[in-house]
């Protein structure tokens, strides 16, 4: 009997074992991509699993913003052997920051597919630089290994930005600990590796050879340089967490680079001993946010490297812990028990006009008070319903807070703030009053943010939370741009509608070599060309078939520019006349762009500005802060707002309105004219100026009085003198700048 017991439990063992190694062998599939969600849907798109992570290489499909196929655009946890869907939009090589990428070649070998082991190389070129990727998974790892070989076969040397990258279209990012503020490697750096997470999966890129962490974490580059000749390697891996918890890649970090480590470990209770759901021990390292472990059943656990650290727990909605300071050294063993974790309290407001008592959209940030360092326990910001608007309802740890409520803060009112201390299991009810100094459209001015994404690709912000952002802003039109894609025109058209807010449907087109906003095109347009092949001309003619009124250039002079690409001589097709508008970007100096159209307008070139924020995230952006405004006369539309700004009639602005008289940005006037134009800074008028011909200063108003100056009317001569153009520059006592378009003299 005991023989045949012995038999039956080692057979059992045998199948078992057998069963683990089917579940965790490597597949490779093409064509067959069966990740939710997933962008490599073609034919001989490439597919690679294991029984942890899953992710496709991009063939035949296209890869965004204009990179060459072959890129790696899947990703996913992998989970009961099912994908359970993709989280990433790209995490692959990029061989000069986010520069144009002249390509002219593409092989893929598959030079090992086995149970054990896939492994993919990719080759591309940039320019003369030729670009070898390898893609490895062995059965049971939880990371890609990753490895680009670049060799200059050109005969000159170029100096590059190179690295791999991690843009995560769902989660957070979490930069790499340590860094300088401009984002470079310091030599005591404690970390070699970035996240995209969430609370159900982390995907960590481990880029040894980096030393500069930007973007918000998303790329790993190695600024270098290459001789004729010469090549140089870069090694990674991508691991894949399935659970949200940061602890496996600390260990993992650790044993690739040998570091000694000891443990941390302990009990995690609220302040009535019950442990809360989706608790955490966050760690900190120098005061900067280091890692974080999950609380299971009560009890967590992490190694750490040697080191100092302050640890605390915490969960959403309850108050931190207090913090406690321990150093860890090699085998070391510390017992940390939090227990005083205080549950949430509830927050309500509504917001209104002070002096008619109409309700309005508010955008509510914490100024001072608890913000969770892990973005899924709890934002930052919050914003006021749609429906009813003004209304907001907020759970939020108990404590003291210093609210800051915007509603068209720093350009119609100034920024409200509250101080409040909420309690524990209690609701606090507050009415706020805003001021506001000017109502544009009462002038028949509008504003929009006219470069804005909500939830494609990198970009994470719901459509709902995209519109009550942009209302909260005090904008008078919904717009949406995302890269590439009209899939959510209708449901931006459905939630303007609620709000009776005219809906602006925009694309923007996104090949690597300069980035386009055409607007409005039509509700149900598909973008008919490819940006990561086709030329100027054709996607020019590819947005003039999706009916679009202007066609805006955005961020001219940044790395995938137009204009910064043109005159490299990188842009397939060459000049275009194409477009009608240059943009000013809120998140970038504008003196090239600003320049660049003094120089048009001194030829008599009729090409405006436009405006736009290029917002991803509205809980961590702020939607508006730069506006285009257009004259609209007549009832407001998409369309006539549209052609307000193709004919001039508009300005863009940081802060300062304007509101000129009898003369409007884009007409026609004689030299010698007097133009009345009234100006308004919510934070004070610091300075106006109006500029002629080559952007020269032909008159300034410096406002030099002790108290702050929030409207002023001038009634300007225009000087007789004046040639081609003029325009209004304004700037508030916050440094932020209204700039007008021109209006053009009369010869």
């Amino acid at each position: 009997m005991l023989s045949k017991s012995k038999s039956v439990i080692s057979a059992l063992l045998i199948c078992i074992t057998f069963s683990n190694m089917a579940y965790a062998q490597v597949t490779v599939t093409r064509g067959d991509n069966n990740i939710p969600e997933a962008e490599a849907t073609l034919k001989n798109d490439i597919v690679i699993k294991n029984n942890k992570l899953a992710f496709a290489l991009a063939i035949d499909s296209a890869a965004p913003w204009g990179v060459p196929r072959g890129a790696l655009v899947d990703l996913s946890v992998v989970e009961n052997s099912e994908p359970r869907g993709d989280r990433i939009a790209f995490a692959d090589f990029i061989p000069n920051s986010w520069s144009a990428w002249p390509n002219d070649g593409n092989d893929v070998e598959i030079l090992t597919e086995t149970s054990r082991r896939a492994l993919v190389k990719i080759s591309r070129n940039f320019g003369d630089v030729d670009i070898s990727t390898s893609y490895s998974l062995k059965a049971g790892d939880d990371f890609i290994g990753l490895n680009t070989v670049m060799t200059n076969h050109g005969k000159e040397s170029v100096t590059l930005n190179s690295g791999f990258t991690l843009w995560p279209d769902a989660g957070h990012m979490f930069a790499a600990p340590g860094l300088d503020k401009s984002h470079q490697r310091k030599a005591s750096i404690s970390s070699d590796r970035t996240l995209a997470y969430d609370q159900d999966w982390v995907f960590a890129l481990h880029a040894p050879y980096f030393d500069k962490n930007v973007y918000e974490g998303r790329d790993m580059y190695k600024s270098h340089t290459l001789a004729p000749g010469e090549s140089r390697s870069f090694t990674a891996q991508l691991q894949v967490v399935p659970d949200g918890d940061v602890a496996p890649v600390v260990s993992a970090e650790t044993a690739r680079r040998r570091l000694p480590t000891g443990t941390v470990r302990g009990n995690v209770a609220a302040s009535n001993g019950e442990t809360p759901e989706k608790s955490l021990v966050v760690v900190k390292r120098n005061q900067q946010l280091y890692a974080w472990t999950k609380v299971d059943n009560g009890t967590y656990e992490i190694d750490l490297p040697e080191g100092s650290y302050q640890v605390y727990g915490t969960a959403p909605g309850h108050a931190q812990s207090q913090p406690k300071s321990l150093k860890v050294t090699k085998d070391s063993v510390h017992k940390v028990d939090f227990n005083d974790l205080a549950g949430p309290a509830t927050l309500v407001l509504t917001i209104a006009d002070k002096k008619s008592g109409e309700k309005l959209d508010g955008r509510i940030s914490i100024l001072e008070g608890q913000q969770s360092e892990i973005e899924f326990l709890g934002k930052r910001t919050f914003f006021t319903e749609l429906r009813p608007a003004g209304k907001a309802k907020i759970s939020l740890p108990p404590g003291h807070y210093k609210l800051g409520i915007n509603a068209g803060a720093g350009f119609t009112s100034k920024q409200q703030t509250l101080s409040l201390d909420l309690k524990s299991g209690e609701t606090s009810v507050y009415d706020i009053g805003i001021k506001n100094l000017i109502l544009p459209k009462e002038q028949d001015w509008y504003g929009a943010d006219l470069h804005h994404h909500g939830n494609i690709l990198e970009a994470i912000t719901p459509a709902e939370i995209v519109v009550r952002s942009q209302l909260a802003a005090g904008l008078d039109l919904v717009f949406i741009s995302e890269h590439d894609s009209t899939i959510n025109f209708k449901k931006f058209a459905s939630l303007a509608k609620k709000r009776d807010t005219p809906f602006i449907p925009s694309i923007e087109i996104s090949p690597s070599w300069g980035h386009i906003n055409p607007f409005p095109v039509d509700i149900d347009a598909t973008l008919s060309a490819d940006p990561g092949t086709a030329d100027i001309h054709t996607l020019m003619q590819a947005i003039a078939d999706m009916g679009a009124t202007v066609v805006a250039m955005n961020h001219p002079f940044n790395d995938y520019g137009y204009y910064a690409n043109l005159e490299k001589g990188v842009v397939p097709g060459g000049k275009s006349d194409g477009f009608d508008l240059l943009e000013l970007n809120a998140a970038m100096d504008n003196t090239a762009t600003v320049n660049k159209a003094h120089s048009l307008w001194d030829k008599g070139i009729k090409m405006y500005f436009n405006a736009g924020t290029d917002t991803h995230d509205a809980w961590n952006q702020q939607s508006g802060a730069i506006r285009m405004m257009g004259h609209v006369p007549d009832s407001l539309t998409t369309k006539r707002y549209a052609q307000a700004l193709k004919s001039g009639h508009s300005y863009a602005t940081m802060g300062p309105i304007l509101i000129p008289e009898t003369i409007i940005f884009g007409d026609e006037v004689e030299a010698g004219t007097i133009w009345p134009i009234t100006v308004i800074a919510v934070n004070g008028i610091q300075e106006i100026r109006m500029l002629g011909v080559g952007g020269r200063i032909l008159q300034r108003k410096e406002i030099t009085n002790a108290n702050t100056l929030q409207k002023l009317k001038l009634n300007w001569e225009i000087p007789a003198t004046a040639k081609g153009w003029v325009s209004i520059e304004a700037v508030d006592n916050s440094g932020k700048t209204a700039w007008s378009n021109p209006v053009w003299i009369l010869q």
